[in-house]
């Protein structure tokens, strides 16, 4: 078995040997009539098939062969361009011509997906591409098949190469790079949606006394200080730390809702992600609690160095049950857990007023104890509805239906501001400068 696996299982007949044998055949044909051909085709038909005989020696037989390695990185990241570099090294002494087909993970679904490549002999080549993964947790590699030709070009060889891989897709990590200059200073025009905010007062952490030099703000000279020493000095104060900072992630089935491939979960996670790495960064304390008709996950707020990774481990595999969100369960969850002051983000989406009302009595409790910022989102199509002209009855019916809505979202925001409760009513690809913005706010105005 493993011999005819090896040297017959692994045989294909390319192109060019069907059609110089279907061509052989019609002439048979024609030799029928005209005698005269026969020998010529007869001798033509041999010619192949001796060809053939060598081409499979040169495939099979002859020392040498073909890798293949597949390297990417260990961790893909959601909504962003992975890059796949295949490495084919050519051991025949002569040159290939082959068909290279990676396995691709099924979710992105591409079943057409091959490299045509030709390499010199006892060289090497180098190949990339890049996958755009739209959705989070486990994807598996299958092999690389190669189908190799010699330069005759009659048969090929099938080598299965580059073993199985499985990458795990994370949340897009690779904004975290991004947005970190937001939590050092908000005034890098770079990055777009960016607010310059100005602090009112100081806090309460006083963290030196220096000298003066201009720009300071004048309020802060010390005089006890200054009538010590020969120069002006001023008290230097920090932003408040060590404060909890809580992302609570709705998972039901609200949030399925689609958006350009991904779903609002996915751009959720992702904001939650960023947003959480910026508060770490400015001294906070981030934690995670995601829901649905149950708590699911809880992570204390904290900053410890792996933190960020047990963030990251926990959200790169969460996915909506379909499920109606339990909100008594998770201000139960909060009023045993979060005992300290802190500010919960609160990601879900409410679509009609009608579903904020069931879920507002459960706010209003958070919002006692808690500084409660509820994160929604902008229904795009909507909006287009709203910009457009109708022309017929049935254009004009939809577009009342569509302005309904939309004043319905903004019906929400006021009525969560009524009740104390703060909100950010933004679009998917607005969400992560809107909400890091809504945090330095916070922060520069000592609200947390």
């Amino acid at each position: 078995m493993k011999f005819i696996r090896k040297y017959i299982g692994d045989l294909f007949f390319n192109n060019r040997w069907f059609l110089l044998l279907g061509g052989c055949a019609m002439v048979f044909f024609v030799s029928f009539f005209s005698p005269w051909l026969y020998r010529p085709v007869l001798s033509f038909t041999m010619v192949i098939f001796l060809f053939t005989a060598v081409d499979y020696c040169l495939l099979f037989f002859v020392k040498g062969g073909i890798k293949v390695r597949r390297i990417m990185a260990t961790r893909f990241s959601i909504g962003a361009d992975n890059k796949i570099t295949l490495f084919i090294e050519n051991s025949f002494p002569f040159k290939i011509k082959g068909t290279f087909i990676d396995e691709i993970p099924v979710q992105f679904q591409q079943r057409n997906f091959s490299l045509n490549l030709t390499i010199q002999y006892q060289s090497e080549k180098t190949v990339d591409y890049t996958l755009k993964p739209l959705s989070r947790g486990e994807f598996g590699f299958g092999y690389v098949m190669c189908y190799v030709s010699s330069p005759l070009g009659l048969l090929q060889r099938r080598f299965k190469l580059a073993a199985e891989e499985t990458v795990k897709v994370y949340p897009a990590f690779h904004l975290l790079r991004k947005y970190q200059l937001q939590s050092i200073a908000s005034t890098d025009q770079s990055l777009p949606g960016l607010k310059k905010l100005r602090k009112l007062g100081h806090s309460l952490e006083f963290e030196k006394i220096k000298e003066y030099v201009p720009g300071d703000d004048v309020r802060t000279i010390n005089w006890k200080a200054t009538a010590r020493s020969s120069n002006m000095m001023v008290n230097m104060f920090t932003d408040a730390r060590q404060q909890q900072i809580y992302c609570l992630i709705d998972k039901g089935r609200n949030m399925k809702m689609p958006f350009e491939g991904m779903t609002l979960l996915d751009y959720s996670i992702n904001a939650a992600l960023v947003l959480l790495n910026v508060a770490l960064l400015k001294q906070d304390k981030a934690g995670l609690i995601t829901f649905s008709n149950k708590v699911n996950d809880i992570i204390p707020a904290d900053r410890r160095n792996d933190q960020m990774h047990r963030i990251l481990e926990t959200l790169y595999n969460q996915q909506t049950q379909f499920k109606e969100s339990d909100y008594e369960a998770v201000w139960s969850t909060v009023h045993r857990r979060i005992t300290q002051r802190s500010l919960i983000l609160l990601f879900t989406n409410f679509e009609t007023y009608s579903s904020l009302e069931r879920q507002l009595p459960f706010l209003k409790q958070l919002g006692r104890n808690h500084l409660v910022c509820v994160i929604f989102f902008q229904n795009t199509l909507l909006e287009q509805i709203n910009q457009s002209a109708p022309d017929n009855m049935e254009g004009i019916y939809i577009k009342t239906i569509a302005d309904q809505f939309s004043y319905e979202k903004r019906q929400i925001v006021k009525e969560l501001r009524r009740h104390g409760v703060l909100s950010i009513l933004t679009t998917p690809q607005n969400l992560n400068t809107d909400v890091i913005n809504k945090y330095l706010e916070m922060k520069a105005r000592q609200m947390v």
